[in-house]
């Protein structure tokens, strides 16, 4: 087996687009593949990938990837480059790392990223409960969170846990489809995130629907395909952020 410890001919620049099969197939959980390089900081990238990058308030994905002899390498995280393109699996520390064109099999940690998929989508189901523009958020496991410029509104703890349980017990259809950026900047009031902007350049955009008329925003994370998926939701803390924001804490149970 090469390492790159003894070929310095892989360069980051020469690297080929990663393929993001998560973008299709949330449920992917390995992939064959093959390594394209290593970046100046030791991360690894693939030439196609089940592992879902640190991204819109989601954290990378962690797992392991085995080359053809069964060795195994374990991944911390996942994150893009400096270019906001490229996927690194960013390796834990004290490992070898392969050369340029070993072939690899891609482990995602299934069970920590089905749950970050529920939560993703719970978030998007407490945007629909609260309706107010959203000014930050984070997706984590067992607990998510998202900020609201709501003024002076005042929260009803049990009324808004009633309806986020009914949004996800309802059992709805989440669903992917594409718009172009210009039909993004024609309907601006599908953006309900002020902090974290969707992602552009390719020219189009990835929409997530949640049943016929729940919820339809801007997202690039990994979500479940039925709302029944998420299970029982429970509030957290509920905090005032300066003057308007308020930040709502919401748990998975299970």
């Amino acid at each position: 087996m090469l390492f790159v410890g003894q070929f310095d001919a892989i360069r980051f620049r020469e690297f080929r687009m990663t393929t993001p099969l998560f973008r299709d197939d949330a449920y992917l959980r390995t992939c064959e593949a093959e390594v394209t390089g290593i970046n100046e900081r030791g991360g690894i990238v693939l030439d196609r990938t089940v592992f879902y990058a640190t991204g819109g308030g989601q954290p990378g994905d962690s797992g392991t990837l085995e080359l053809e002899d069964g060795t195994k390498i374990d991944i911390a995280t996942t994150v893009y480059d400096d270019d906001k393109k490229t996927i690194v699996h960013v390796p834990s520390e004290g490992q070898n790392l392969p050369a340029a064109g070993t072939k690899v099999t891609a482990h995602l940690d299934w069970a920590r990223r089905y749950r970050l998929m529920r939560m993703h989508t719970a978030l998007h189901l407490l945007s629909v409960a609260l309706p107010f523009p959203v000014t930050g958020g984070q997706i984590g496991d067992p607990e998510g969170r998202l900020d609201f410029d709501m003024g002076e509104e005042t929260i009803d703890r049990e009324a808004l846990l009633e309806k986020l349980n009914a949004l996800a017990s309802g059992d709805h259809e989440v669903t992917t489809q594409w718009i172009t950026d210009e039909e993004l900047d024609a309907n601006p009031g599908l953006v309900k995130t002020m902090s974290v902007k969707p992602p552009r350049g390719s020219g189009r955009v990835r929409l997530v629907r949640i049943g016929d008329d729940v919820d339809l925003q801007p997202c690039g994370g990994t979500h479940v395909t039925r709302t029944s998926e998420i299970g029982l939701l429970e509030l957290g803390k509920i905090e005032k952020k300066g003057k308007q924001n308020r930040r709502v804490r919401i748990r998975l149970t299970d």
